[in-house]
């Protein structure tokens, strides 16, 4: 079983930035796909952006619109989600999630981002 630890989130005013971090508990990390997902009140969960083991060709939401960047480190087995020019439609609970080699998903707690306007 691989725990996801997220952390970075909290209140913003618009046009501000965060930057979320989730770390497994497991080497397998390196080996796994990893994304990030939010979901608002009443809304669907939706795929914010998601990179490959390797660290490439990530991809984003159609909503992202060149705001975010994700990244990660297997020395640290950390993925992180760099946010800027935040607006009050990016509010929701952002969760991290990995997929390894045998199309296992693991999901995080959560971590809430508020941006006011």
């Amino acid at each position: 079983q691989v725990q996801l630890v997220e952390s970075g989130g909290g209140l913003v005013h618009a046009g501000g930035s965060l930057r979320l971090s989730c770390t497994a508990s497991s080497d397998t990390f390196s080996h796994s796909v990893a994304s990030w997902y939010r979901q608002a009140p009443g809304k669907e969960r939706e795929l914010v952006a998601t990179i490959t083991n390797t660290g490439e060709t990530p991809l984003y939401g159609n909503f992202v619109k060149g705001r975010f960047t994700i990244s990660r480190d297997n020395d640290k087995r950390t993925v992180y989600l760099q946010m800027t020019s935040l607006n009050s439609e990016d509010t929701a609970i952002y969760y991290c999630k990995t997929t390894d080699i045998w199309a296992r998903d693991y999901w995080g707690q959560g971590t809430q981002v508020t941006v006011s306007s």
